[in-house]
């Protein structure tokens, strides 16, 4: 998927200073549609992890492997959540001069970073 996510951006420009107009709608494209596969993420988390109903003809060790389950959607799903908050504010910043400006430091962030994750606001260093 990221190889897909890579294609979207013309990738022999290796910072954004030097960014045009069409990256920036490429990289606006590329925004839309991770917001888009986040979303159904969610949806699919949301009913992954709705209740198990104690009346369900289940044993005890499938319940309990029910509930285990449930328990890594539910992280997923605050995951996926973040993601796509995250995402969303990126969104809003394409237009603002330090789009593409490590949140921390200040350097250019890498375009390569940027398309691998596009809601990214700081450069690898400052990341770890």
């Amino acid at each position: 998927m990221q190889d897909l996510l890579i294609s979207y951006i013309s990738l022999n420009i290796t910072v954004v200073d030097n960014m045009n107009k069409e990256q920036l709608v490429e990289i606006e494209q590329l925004i839309n549609k991770e917001i888009d596969i986040t979303r159904v993420q969610i949806e699919e988390y949301k009913e992954l992890t709705k209740p198990i109903a104690p009346d369900c003809a289940i044993g005890r060790v499938s319940r309990m492997d029910a509930i285990n389950n449930k328990s890594i959607n539910e992280a997923a799903l605050r995951t996926s959540e973040e993601k796509l908050k995250s995402l969303e504010y990126v969104l809003t910043k394409l237009d603002d001069p330090n789009f593409g400006k490590c949140a921390k430091c200040g350097e250019t962030i890498p375009l390569k970073r940027i398309a691998l994750r596009p809601q990214s606001v700081f450069c690898v260093h400052c990341a770890r």
